[in-house]
């Protein structure tokens, strides 16, 4: 470390105004930065108010998504070893057939192989996230001349969090590139976008190309989509087709995430691990959560008292909808995005209760559509200066009327 930042200083004048690399000057802030200090910092005497800067920030969310990545990596794996354990043929793609060189065999009991096996799906698609993005920061940061900040390391991580392990990496470079330009760069980059650039990734994947981001069937050839019991589809895909779906499934199976799915989605655990830390180092805020929590049993349990005779979903209970899709990855990592969520303690309530009950309003009443946390998230990320503002405009109001009495 200490040569390269001798090595940083003996450089640093030719990217500074009236250096031969002027207009590189981002791309050398950008490695300055992420193992530095800030680009900007204050020099004379300030009023500070918290000592929690954006970088310690970022890094305090990337800390906090080690379990899901973890969790995300052994789970693909296992789903995968899983399926040929099974009698299901394996995926006619490079990574089945590479393990299959390398290791000759799939076995979901040894968690050694399906890390290793994980890591063959969850790596490449990181790399290409991270790839794509740094791409697109680094042309736009050359286009405007402003700073790289840490905002990406962020939402590069969270992007392959929300994809299946077998979509095509060609997909996962044009999504990436889509979402960080029409989710955040042209509203003026990082703490200027009202969407998550994340979310946006992955809506716009979703609606482009449904084959490969939905299908029933991420592990194993179509013609053998049951075998000996064994499903590559979702259970949130299940339960909303049978009514009997979730009977004979194990509740703790989801909540650790032993199950299909995305690969960051599956486990409620990981992400519960994540909000300890976001919620006792103040990065994310409580309210969010709660609201979105208190919203999903409100519309769950309503929707489970209505009931219906036709659409099996209305009978899914709370404590199910919750470790079903991407309900505990959007409650923790995309709702309480400090930049495209609410502000106000009193909106930060009302947005997570829309959120809350979105989600499952979507899930349950659109039959085409069995998740519904993303787009819940993406609708209220529009509301959010609006219910702000009014939050903003009720308290002066308020004031206005105590001082007058």
């Amino acid at each position: 470390m200490g040569r390269l930042r001798d090595a940083l200083d003996r450089i640093e004048p030719h990217f500074e105004a009236g250096g031969r690399f002027e207009r590189l000057y981002p791309v050398y802030e950008m490695v300055d930065t992420i193992f530095y200090a800030p680009g900007s910092v204050t020099r004379t005497a300030s009023h500070v108010r918290d000592g929690l800067e954006y970088k310690r920030m970022m890094s305090i969310v990337v800390v906090a998504l080690v379990p899901c990545i973890a969790m995300a990596i052994y789970n693909s794996g296992y789903q995968a070893s899983l399926a040929v354990s099974l009698g299901a043929l394996p995926l006619d793609d490079w990574q089945s057939g590479l393990f299959a060189r390398l290791f000759g065999r799939f076995d979901p009991a040894n968690p050694l192989l399906c890390c290793l096996l994980g890591a063959l799906y969850f790596g490449p698609v990181l790399v290409v996230c991270f790839a794509a993005g740094a791409a697109v920061e680094l042309t736009t940061a050359v286009v405007r001349r402003h700073d790289i900040n840490e905002g990406f390391l962020v939402t590069g991580m969270l992007i392959p969090l929300t994809l299946p392990p077998t979509i095509p990496l060609w997909q996962v470079a044009a999504g990436t590139a889509f979402g960080l330009l029409f989710g955040k760069e042209v509203f003026g980059g990082t703490g200027m976008n009202f969407l998550n650039p994340a979310l946006v990734a992955r809506a716009f994947l979703f609606f482009a190309y449904p084959a490969d981001i939905s299908g029933d069937a991420p592990w194993i050839a179509a013609d053998f989509l049951d075998v000996d019991g064994f499903t590559g589809a979702t259970w949130l895909a299940q339960a909303s087709v049978s009514s009997g779906a979730l009977d004979d499934a194990s509740w703790w199976q989801a909540f650790v995430g032993w199950v299909p799915g995305s690969m960051g989605e599956t486990s409620a655990l990981g992400c519960l691990l994540g909000a300890a830390l976001l919620l006792f180092t103040q990065v994310a805020s409580w309210r969010t959560m709660a609201g979105v929590t208190l919203g999903t049993f409100l519309m769950a349990s309503l929707l489970n008292a209505v009931g219906s005779e036709t659409n099996p979903m209305f009978a899914v209970p709370f404590h199910w909808h919750v470790v079903l899709g991407g309900w505990a990855l959007g409650t923790v990592y995309m709702a309480t995005d400090p930049v495209s969520s609410s502000f106000t303690d009193a909106g930060r309530w009302l947005y997570g209760l829309g959120i809350g009950a979105l989600a499952i309003l979507i899930r349950v009443v659109n039959p085409a559509y069995p998740e519904g946390m993303m787009l819940a998230i993406l609708f209220m990320n529009m509301f959010a200066p609006l219910i702000d503002y009014f939050v903003v405009r009720s308290n002066i109001r308020r004031r206005l009327a105590r001082d007058a009495a």
